[in-house]
């Protein structure tokens, strides 16, 4: 059966005026997200959290302040992007020892540049499972990259005994049928999961098993209320929550893929609506200002978000 559907937010870290992480607002923040019904694990240390600005050492505390503060009401994944066994050994390892369930594998940066083998991504996530025993999430980068998965790499992947979901960012439509294809036909027991935070119903009426974006860090309501609709075969109630999306996306997207600047103004977002506390980002990284903030701040005010406590 597939252990992993639903919704789960690729987490933001919220950080102080001296950079370094807020803890309180952590836990304040973890239980908001685990507390919406259909949000069924929470992700950290995705490229949302800021992983490249984070140390493997915070990456590990983070995780394992998200794990304490839900105690046990959804599973807590981190996401690990190391450059080879070793690394990747150690940083799950560690990742471990927070009690985490899982691991968002994403794939080596050398990849990008060089590309890879068929053989090494294999060898790759078998030798991250073997070692840490925890359950594996394969993070499937756009087609337009070197490091993207073939199709039967993917099925491939699907068939290993830790990897139980797939994360699947392919933007490319016609590349994305395929793959689906492919993993459904191999093995229907791994959990397929959309991470096209830009185009969220295009991608979940594919019939896949829920997303892991972090879009649903900042309206975690109406992307699960967007899925349900989708499995309730409710398209018009889908289409209507994907017009309130929609203005929400571009100010934070502006009409492209994810991006670090994306994360900075998804973050100035949250924090306009009440949702976040903070919208500091660790340099290089900048927060939106002038115009650019200012088209935040009236996509939020015109989406009329519920507002939240967030911490003092």
């Amino acid at each position: 059966m597939k252990e992993y559907t639903g919704i789960f937010p690729a987490m933001q870290v919220p950080f102080k005026e001296d950079f370094s992480v807020d803890d309180i607002e952590l836990n304040r923040f973890s239980n908001w997200l685990a507390d919406h019904e259909g949000v069924n694990g929470l992700v950290t240390n995705g490229h949302t959290g800021e992983i490249f600005a984070l140390t493997p050492k915070e990456r590990a505390e983070v995780t394992a302040k998200a794990v304490k503060a839900v105690n046990n009401k959804v599973p807590v994944f981190s996401g690990i992007a190391c450059e080879g066994d070793k690394e990747a050994i150690e940083h799950a390892q560690m990742i471990r020892d927070t009690g985490a369930k899982g691991l968002l594998v994403m794939p080596p940066h050398h990849w990008l540049r060089f590309g890879m083998t068929h053989s090494d991504v294999i060898h790759y996530f078998s030798q991250i499972g073997k070692y840490s025993g925890l359950d594996l999430i394969v993070h499937i980068y756009p087609a337009w990259t070197k490091a993207t998965y073939s199709s039967e790499l993917l099925a491939d992947l699907s068939d290993l005994e830790w990897v139980k979901s797939l994360k699947i960012g392919t933007r490319e439509m016609s590349k994305y049928d395929r793959d689906l294809k492919a993993i459904k036909d191999r093995n229907n027991d791994v959990s397929i999961l959309t991470c096209h935070d830009e185009y969220l119903l295009t991608s979940m009426v594919q019939g896949v098993d829920g997303a892991l974006v972090g879009f649903a860090s900042f309206i975690p309501d109406l992307i699960t209320g967007l899925y349900k609709a989708v499995q309730d075969g409710d398209l018009k109630l889908a289409q209507s929550i994907q017009r309130k999306i929609n203005p929400l996306k571009e100010v934070v997207y502006a009409s492209g893929e994810p991006s670090g600047d994306a994360h900075s103004r998804m973050k100035a977002a949250m924090v306009h609506a009440g949702r976040f506390k903070s919208d500091i980002v660790r340099p290089p990284t900048q927060k939106p200002k002038g115009i650019v903030l200012e088209r935040i701040k009236k996509a939020v005010d015109e989406a009329n978000l519920d507002k939240i406590k967030s911490a003092a």
